[in-house]
């Protein structure tokens, strides 16, 4: 089978992109070209800008796909021209949204108000009542390069993909994940502390027990490469993530062992942090996912263990911390005060 992946040279998307090709389908990736990335022999490439694939259209129909993915449908408008570009060419469509798309995830950044949602969040649970969760009062200028996240809304995109007879769709609902190449170094603020051999990470005793399910990169990757490799996707929307779910306290100590620390997570009273310790969300709402669908359906299972999935993505972070690192956010003397002041 030809599929057509768009985007899949950053995070996720080169182990899609492997998996796929070591099985044998034939690989064509749509990529701007500004991403390092070795493609597996045989993947073909064609580059262009996602915001003008008009340009390309007539070469990319040429090859003609069965399956096209999309790994980066941010806006309807993305969906949209994908859905009108191979509508009676491919015969599926496969797109990458979020759990973000949930109330309950609304909840957490503050922009649904109301009581909390029960979990497991499954597939059929209730989605945000209101859209754009990234865009702000003011627009973006025009020449911003987050421009984008005014028109950001995975609802939308959904709703898209699975509206056209012409072109049957499939939808990924993505956790939180970690791993290797991770552009947001998820766990670097923890691995610092832990490599600086802080005796303790602080957490708000509500943070403490917040839980937000996870997916390692690898396991995600596998999770897609099935949902478009595997007929019985069609037209079905699936939760991806572990099968458990850590409190931060159990999450970030997982972390420590691995990473051979011996300090400990300490709690400290709710709201007393100062603002760069602490998430800035609303933790009274937890995002346990329930992924047992696309498991029941499709088969899937984890291939990398938790603890040898954070062993790799510790070794990458240790090799790769970021360009850049906000002094404020490592700001020991401070910590220590809350730190003495918790053990009198």
């Amino acid at each position: 089978m030809h599929i057509l992946v768009i985007g899949g040279t950053n995070f996720m998307g080169p182990h899609v992109v492997r998996s796929l090709s070591d099985q044998g389908h034939e690989v064509t990736v749509f990529h701007r070209g500004q991403t390092q990335t070795d493609l597996p022999p045989g993947v073909k490439e064609i580059l262009g800008e996602r915001r003008s694939l008009d340009e390309k259209v007539v070469e990319l129909r040429r090859i003609a796909p069965g399956v096209v993915l999309d790994m980066i449908p941010f806006t309807e408008q993305d969906a949209l021209e994908v859905m009108h570009s191979f509508s009676g060419i491919a015969h599926r469509m496969v797109a990458i949204s979020s759990q973000d798309v949930y109330r309950a995830f609304g909840r957490v950044n503050g922009k649904e108000t109301g009581p909390v949602e029960s979990i497991p969040i499954t597939e059929d649970s209730a989605l945000r009542h209101n859209l754009y969760p990234y865009r702000g009062e003011t627009l973006r200028n025009q020449d911003d390069p987050k421009k984008w996240q005014d028109d950001y809304d995975k609802i939308l995109v959904e709703r898209v993909v699975m509206g056209d007879a012409n072109l049957p769709g499939t939808i990924l609902r993505l956790p939180m994940v970690y791993g290797p190449r991770d552009y947001q170094h998820r766990l670097f603020s923890y691995l610092k502390r832990m490599d600086d051999k802080r005796p303790a990470i602080l957490l708000d005793e509500a943070e403490a027990q917040w839980r937000w399910t996870h997916g390692y990169v690898e396991n995600v990757a596998d999770a897609i490469a099935l949902a478009v490799t595997d007929e019985r996707s069609t037209g079905r929307i699936y939760n991806v993530g572990e099968p458990f779910t850590f409190t931060m306290t159990e999450w970030i100590a997982l972390i420590g062992k691995i990473a051979g620390w011996q300090g400990r997570v300490v709690s400290i009273p709710h709201g007393r942090l100062p603002e760069p310790l602490r998430f800035g969300i609303n933790v009274e709402q937890d995002i346990v996912v329930d992924s047992s669908r696309i498991r029941r359906e499709l088969g899937s299972k984890e291939r990398v263990d938790v603890e040898e999935a954070l062993r790799r993505t510790i070794a990458w972070e240790r090799a790769n911390p970021p360009k850049e690192i906000d002094p404020k956010e490592f700001d020991y003397v401070v910590e220590d005060t809350f730190l003495n002041a918790s053990n009198e």
